[in-house]
C-alpha cells in the first residue's frame, strides 16, 4: 500500500513554476516522506519537471509521465485537483500562499473520508501503512 493506496495529499509551496524551482521544492519535500510512501510520481507533461532525473537521484522516486490527453492515467491527481478547487477556485492567485496555508488545506483533504478508501481517511490509511 503506497501513497496512491492512501490517497494522502502533500502540497508544496513554490516560488515559481520553472524547472529549477519545481525540482528543488519537490525533491526537498519528497525526501522528507517516510520510505513506505514516496516510491513513484506520475507527472503531467509540463516542462517544469524536465529535470526529473535530479528528482529521482535526490529522492529515490521513480518518475513517470502520463501520455498526452490521457487524464485517466492520473486519476488520483485529477480527483485531488477537483477537491483542491473547493479551496482554490480556478483563477485564484497562489502567490500569497505560504507552506502553512497549504498544510492546512492538505490536512483537511487528508482527514476527509473517501469512498474509494471504504470511507477511511487518507490520514488513517497512512497511519496503517506506517505501522
Amino acid at each position: 500500500m503506497g501513497a496512491c493506496a492512501t490517497r494522502f495529499t502533500v502540497l508544496v509551496q513554490l516560488d515559481g513554476r520553472d524547472m529549477a524551482t519545481v525540482t528543488k521544492g519537490l525533491s526537498r519535500t519528497m525526501a522528507r516522506l517516510p520510505e513506505q510512501v514516496g516510491k513513484t510520481l506520475t507527472w503531467d507533461r509540463g516542462m517544469e519537471l524536465a529535470d526529473h532525473k535530479t528528482v529521482t537521484a535526490k529522492t529515490g522516486l521513480d518518475v513517470y509521465f502520463a501520455d498526452p490527453r490521457s487524464p485517466w492515467q492520473r486519476g488520483t491527481n485529477e480527483n485531488t485537483n477537483r477537491l483542491l478547487r473547493q479551496y482554490f477556485p480556478k483563477g485564484t492567485s497562489m502567490a500569497g500562499l505560504t507552506q502553512d496555508d497549504l498544510d492546512v488545506v492538505a490536512a483537511k483533504l487528508n482527514s476527509r473520508p473517501r469512498k474509494t478508501l471504504d470511507y477511511d481517511t487518507p490520514a488513517d490509511r497512512l497511519q496503517a501503512l506506517l505501522h
